[in-house]
């Protein structure tokens, strides 16, 4: 009996030969050295920030040599697969501004002419390669139990041996062809399983982009390409659909190195020419008692990238962060050029970490404050609204009742050589403005004036500023000056220099008066340019909250 006629009798349903597949997905149109990268991820829950950042830059890369990012997704492993689970990556994809060229943008849609790209429906393409390897003595059947295997693995394991179905214990490899179609017709269960031509004793070298150059020994294991179902393992799928897809890089995490020996061995006995490899460094974190770990999806919150669209920190923000992880440079090229975005950027593998990166959420909105305070204040008033709309609905019906009013407020101390970076998210934005609003200074508030306490002390202040030197039209030294009046009028020092000076000789400073204006007409001591708050809030509104207070 002949390889072929096994291969027959393994997969009688395959209607095509390799030759077809190649000239069905033939070598892409592309400029030389433009970039074919995926995101190929399992549907097995929400997209993480070690994805994430993959993702990122396995979609910068093509961008930046007119090349080709699509979404491919790996469901071969139904266990593992949660319901909603395609819908959750296309949207956090869609969150992060993640753009596909090709793949899945849906449940029930993908776009390209590379496709399917969704490896349960490329059943038929991995069986004719199957086919093919068995029909060239590059695989077999095995029918070995479950608890032969087992068995095996304790041999092993007691002799101190290399784990893993090899040489000799590759019982089925030595079954001629009358003895495995025996088993088949009889109805034996079986998987299908490479035949390995490496040698563990020889090496091979993997030229990463991002490591340099890793040496392995040679694959030699007959690693499982088909599982009984008929669906194939991993190493088996990703091979073939990166090859017809027409992949030229794979960006992956670094727990797959080792993996490396056998991905390029089937590379290798399939005919296909490898693409280059990246194998980046893991996301860590270290926790309050010093131990660094890896950022965990059941642990850390912040390991779910819904957790800062939900948080309101700008997709920008969190990009311009991912940024700072995959390369060394980038951080001090963005502070150089604040005009220039990352598509200005120029990603280079060389500038990655080798060791990880350590995720730090305090530096992420850090970044997050800097990019909000570049924003101009209709911009920021447009993204916050969306977010609103979203998140807290109220908030958004007062952003949209005082458009105007609103995009004023947080233009105060914008759009300067140094501006406000109070602003760390857009769910953060109402706790610093909510004073501006009438709707939320109701019922019992809370005022600390510092210095001046006692209450008559403060009503006059007030009464005396809101009757006698309070203009709307007053530019903002001329409203100063009124207030060092008012100060120097009622026994305080209207001169900072002096009061130091003599500070037992005045009730209290210039500043001590602004605080009190300010707490009154706010409720908090620290806010931004006091002469734009009252400018913006009018004579009226502050003479009622005056009268609120006293």
């Amino acid at each position: 009996m002949t390889d072929k006629e096994l291969a027959e009798l393994m997969f009688p349903d395959v209607k095509h030969d390799t030759e077809y597949y190649e000239n069905l997905y033939p070598e892409r149109n592309l400029k030389e050295g433009a970039v074919v990268s995926r995101f190929a991820p399992s549907p097995t829950g929400f997209v993480h920030m070690g994805s994430l950042l993959a993702a990122f830059i396995a979609s910068k890369v093509p961008k930046e040599t007119e090349g080709v990012f699509y979404l491919r997704i790996e469901d071969t492993d139904g266990k593992r697969t949660v319901e909603n689970g395609v819908q959750g990556i296309i949207d956090d994809l869609k969150n992060f501004e993640i753009d596909i060229d090709e793949g899945v943008v849906s449940e029930t849609e993908q776009i390209g002419a590379y496709g399917p790209y969704i490896q349960s429906e490329r059943k038929e393409i991995y069986h004719t390669y199957a086919k093919y390897l068995v029909e060239q003595g590059l695989a077999y059947p095995c029918f070995c139990s479950q608890e032969e295997i087992d068995e095996t693995r304790k041999m092993q394991e007691l002799n101190k041996e290399r784990i893993g179905i090899y040489g000799s214990y590759a019982k089925c490899r030595f079954l001629t062809n009358e003895e495995r179609i025996e088993k088949i017709k009889k109805g034996e269960p079986y998987i299908l399983r490479l035949k390995s031509p490496g040698d563990f004793n020889k090496k091979i070298v993997l030229n990463d982009l991002v490591r340099g150059k890793i040496e392995f020994p040679e694959n030699d294991m007959d690693i499982v390409l088909i599982k009984s179902d008929g669906l194939p393992l991993y190493h088996f799928a990703h091979v073939i659909d990166d090859h017809l897809m027409r992949t030229t890089h794979i960006l992956r995490g670094e727990e797959w190195i080792s993996s490396t020996p056998v991905h390029l061995q089937l590379f290798q006995v399939l005919g296909f020419k490898a693409p280059k490899y990246a194998h980046l460094g893991v996301v860590m974190k270290i926790d309050e008692d010093g131990t660094k770990r890896k950022l965990s999806k059941r642990k850390d919150p912040e390991a779910a990238v819904s957790f800062y669209h939900e948080q309101g920190i700008p997709v920008e923000a969190v990009k311009l962060y991912l940024m700072t992880i995959a390369n060394s440079n980038f951080e001090g090229w963005w502070d150089q050029n604040p005009t220039l975005g990352i598509d200005d950027f120029k990603f280079d593998f060389k500038k990655m970490s080798v060791s990880g990166s350590l995720f730090d959420l305090e530096k992420l909105k850090n970044i997050s404050r800097s990019y909000i305070s570049r924003l101009k204040a209709n911009e920021l008033y447009e993204k916050a609204l969306v977010w609103a709309k979203e998140f807290d609905q109220e908030f958004a019906s007062i952003l949209e009742k005082y458009k105007d009013f609103s995009i004023s407020v947080l233009n105060i101390e914008r759009e300067q050589k140094k501006p406000r970076k109070d602003f760390e998210s857009f769910s953060s934005i109402k706790k610093h403005i909510w004073y501006m609003y009438d709707e939320y200074f109701n019922g019992d508030l809370d005022y600390d004036f510092g210095k001046i306490h006692n209450r008559e002390d403060i009503k006059e202040i007030l009464n005396t500023y809101i009757t006698k030197y309070f203009n709307e039209n007053d530019d903002k030294e001329v409203w100063f000056n009124k207030i060092k009046e008012l100060s120097n009028e009622l026994g305080y020092c209207g001169d900072m220099k002096e009061y130091k000076l003599n500070p037992d000789a005045y009730k209290g400073s210039v500043a001590d008066v602004s605080t009190v204006i300010r707490v009154a007409a706010t409720t908090s001591s620290m806010t931004p340019d006091l002469y734009e708050i009252l400018r913006l809030l009018g004579k009226e509104r502050i003479e009622k909250r005056f009268e609120s207070f006293m």
